[in-house]
């Protein structure tokens, strides 16, 4: 009895959150409009199995965000999110909370590491200063993005958006297009979806957090 109750609730659980939870974690802060909207880097992964849009309202300009978005990196700015549960994997990651010089050249092909051993990361696809990076899940022996007919079979795109509100306020769009070649590895990252929202989320506002500050006034003379 006890284990049908459990499988009762197991169920209306699941339910609710492909209901519920799955929708407004996958568009997070995203109107109906931002979700259905063309970004730079979404034909580079054709016809994905899911497309999750996430914005957040930054009291900043571009020119103030765009330096935190760049410096992303296990072995430069880290990721402005829950440092302590990337580290319980071994990823050695600590996230920054200022803007460093010699983090911020980025170039089309370069890697942004996702862990300081440098074992995986994403391909910078396309980078426009104050406007958007989009960076591949990167297949690192071959020098290029992975492709959905090898390996795991799957691919993965994150991108980082930024629009101009106003002259001081800035519209933030995190997107991630996935589309997979194989049944078996869809239904093993499915619960990964839940993981990548939380810790998404939490880097969207360490980076407004660290955006809105007020900028450090040089030393007096």
């Amino acid at each position: 009895m006890r284990g049908k109750r459990l499988a009762i609730a197991g169920g209306l659980w699941l339910a609710a959150y492909e209901r519920v939870v799955k929708p407004w974690q996958q568009r997070w802060g995203a109107t109906d409009d931002e979700v259905d909207a063309s970004l730079v880097g979404d034909s580079l992964v054709a016809q994905p199995a899911t497309q999750v849009t996430r914005a957040i309202t930054i009291d900043a300009p571009p020119a103030r965000v765009w330096p935190w978005i760049v410096q992303l990196g296990a072995d430069r700015g880290g990721f402005y999110s829950y440092d302590w549960l990337e580290n319980l994997v071994g990823l050695r990651i600590h996230s920054a909370d200022s803007i460093v010089d010699a983090w911020q050249e980025l170039n089309v092909g370069d890697v942004v590491y996702a862990s300081r051993n440098r074992s995986g990361g994403w391909y910078v696809q396309e980078l426009r200063p104050d406007e958007v990076l989009v960076l591949k899940l990167a297949n690192l022996p071959a020098g290029r993005p992975i492709r959905r007919d090898e390996k795991l079979r799957w691919e993965f795109l994150w991108s980082f958006t930024l629009r101009p509100i106003d002259p001081n306020t800035t519209r933030l769009f995190v997107r991630e297009r996935v589309a997979f070649d194989s049944v078996i590895t869809r239904t093993v990252m499915a619960p990964i979806g839940l993981v990548s929202f939380v810790m998404t989320r939490r880097m969207m506002l360490g980076i407004k957090t660290r955006a809105e500050r007020p900028p450090l006034l040089p030393p007096a003379a």
